[in-house]
């Protein structure tokens, strides 16, 4: 790598989002800004407007000029949204979420759920595993059509959902779980499913992911319904290493594992493709306490961290995985100490004061 590529720009889209969005991104940016200068990175921030304020200003929460730049960023930091409580899509209300993840492809996201030291998970044992979701199909209606929607009512007595289940959506999510699982310690990948009841779609996926299973001889598999897995999940975490699922299962149970960790305020989360990549907050957009200041920017920030990892991955810069590292391990810190954390996580701090604390463990 060239003395010229390594100082390069590192330009990111920021979309605040709506509730608590532009406090936690704010803060996110606060935290990347430090670890620029600790670290000698150059970043570049821009903003575009979605959500509410997108509404306001060009009639959509999710303007087509936002996601034409998402393609042209290195990569974007999404705000929660609080896309159920927007007008129809026909009336502008779209999901810049879903919107992100359609449009650039970002067929997996990848959910860290991990205890930190000092703060004590709520089931109990220190645990470390990785929820592996694929995230452009399934059960969600506006993934599952070309066109039209995959909700639909027949009658005003009768409503009906399609699934989406592809070899292609199945194999790449399974590669990409196993991809993680090779980069840890343990090597194990757990396939969750419903073929008992749903025996086509399925079992469908599990042929796909049994598939690229045999290509992995080193990491050890095996597969759980989601119902059991849920309930083994509260009684053992610490019996899985990396889930792979699709889409639903993923979201309810990546949500329990991070809940179990100790708060869903503190799971990360990354939207990504082999190309492009969202670091976008795990929990919604809580509006009750937007503008208070004791937002939780913890998800946030360390989706951010995640982003900096997979970027990492791709120019072959080892100061953006040091950053990734030592982000993470301030928020430890951050979280360890109650005088830092906010107040969501029994804490006395704000969200400026949290950003703050970790951006001074950077220095």
């Amino acid at each position: 790598m060239t003395s010229t590529e390594r100082n390069d720009k590192i330009r990111l889209l920021v979309l605040e989002g709506d509730g608590i969005g532009p406090e936690i991104s704010r803060a996110t940016v606060d935290v990347l800004r430090a670890a620029g200068e600790r670290f000698g990175l150059a970043f570049e921030f821009d903003d575009m407007p979605i959500g509410f304020s997108a509404l306001d200003t060009a009639g959509t929460t999710f303007p087509s000029a936002t996601l034409d730049a998402a393609k042209t960023y290195d990569g974007v930091i999404l705000g929660p949204v609080s896309h159920f409580e927007y007008p129809d899509p026909a009336d502008g209300g779209l999901n810049p979420s879903g919107e992100l993840r359609k449009g650039l492809d970002l067929f997996a996201n990848v959910r860290p759920a991990k205890t930190r030291p000092g703060f004590a998970p709520r089931c109990g044992v220190p645990f470390d595993l990785v929820v592996v979701r694929e995230n452009t199909e399934g059960f969600y209606a506006d993934r599952a059509m070309y066109m039209g929607p995959g909700e639909f009512m027949p009658t005003k007595d009768l409503a009906m959902s399609l699934r989406k289940i592809s070899r292609e959506g199945s194999v790449r999510i399974a590669k990409t779980a196993f991809d993680i699982a090779m980069s840890r310690p343990r090597k194990k990948v757990t396939a969750v499913h419903k073929a008992n009841v749903l025996r086509v779609c399925d079992g469908f996926f599990l042929d796909c992911v049994r598939e690229v299973a045999s290509q992995y001889p080193e990491v050890e598999y095996d597969e759980r319904i989601v119902d059991a897995m849920a309930a083994l999940l509260v009684r053992d975490p610490t019996a899985f290493d990396v889930i792979v699922t699709t889409n639903m299962f993923g979201d309810i149970l990546s949500d329990l594992a991070s809940e179990i960790s100790g708060s869903l305020g503190l799971a990360a989360s990354l939207n990504c493709s082999n190309e492009r990549a969202v670091a976008q907050a795990q929990h919604g957009s809580a509006p009750d306490i937007a503008g208070k200041g004791i937002a939780n920017p913890a998800s946030l920030i360390g989706s951010a961290g995640m982003l900096l990892n997979w970027l990492a991955e791709r120019r072959g810069d080892n100061r953006l995985t040091d950053a990734a590292t030592a982000i993470d391990h301030a928020l430890s810190d951050v979280i360890e100490n109650p005088e830092t954390r906010t107040p969501d996580l029994g804490g006395r701090a704000g969200t400026q004061k949290f950003a703050t604390a970790v951006a001074a463990r950077l220095a």
